[in-house]
């Protein structure tokens, strides 16, 4: 079985989305193969650095008080899957960058590297309050995760993965795809949203029913 998950680093949901997703395939008798697509939920964020994304959050959705309730709700979330998560030490980075490490690592073929490094990069934004755009943080990350450094200096050093980038950005758009995180199927089936682990046991089970 196949499973695209179309998501963003930056997305508190998404990374809640993995650790779901993880704990259903534990669960889950039969060979299923994950590949991680781009999606970005902020396109206008700078390519740098643009601070604290807390300042850009509460602007956005109309005050501390609802920045603080949504923190709270996500902190409760990530806590039941043993995730460690301090979103006020996020930054409003663009997360084009990151999916190019996240391409590259799922390009070298390595089982379980792709999964590896999302895992990292997750952990360094939601978490560690770390520059998930800065080239040298991201080749340090995928070091960390398994994917050489210096391969990934490489890559920021050409051109390399940011056709592929814009054309699953471009197929998540013709798919209609408006939130992630977003589990697609053998390409046929979908399931939006981190849902319970229960809810993606069954998607998996049901989709293993109809592919024999």
């Amino acid at each position: 079985m196949k499973i695209d998950i179309f998501s963003d680093i930056v997305c508190p949901w998404c990374y809640l989305g993995q650790a779901r997703m993880r704990t259903a395939l534990e669960g889950h008798d039969g060979g299923v193969e994950v590949g991680w697509r781009p999606f970005q939920l902020d396109p206008s964020a700078p390519v740098r650095d643009g601070g604290p994304a807390d300042e850009w959050l509460v602007e956005k959705f109309g005050g501390a008080d609802k920045v603080a309730s949504a923190h709270a709700q996500m902190r409760a979330l990530t806590a039941a899957e043993g995730l460690p998560y301090e979103p006020e030490r996020t930054r409003r980075v663009n997360s084009i960058p990151a999916h190019r490490v996240v391409w590259l690592a799922g390009a070298s073929g390595e089982p379980g590297l792709q999964d590896a490094v999302v895992s990292r990069l997750f952990r360094a934004h939601h978490a560690e309050g770390l520059d998930v755009s800065e080239e040298e943080t991201l080749a340090a990350l995928a070091a960390e995760a398994g994917l050489p450094g210096g391969r990934v200096r490489e890559m920021f050093a050409s051109n390399e993965g940011m056709p592929e980038i814009g054309a699953s950005l471009e197929e998540a758009r013709a798919l209609g795809i408006s939130g992630v995180p977003f589990f697609l199927f053998e390409g046929q089936w979908a399931v939006s949203g981190a849902q319970p682990v229960e809810v993606l046991s069954a998607a998996l089970d049901e989709v293993a029913g109809r592919i024999g």
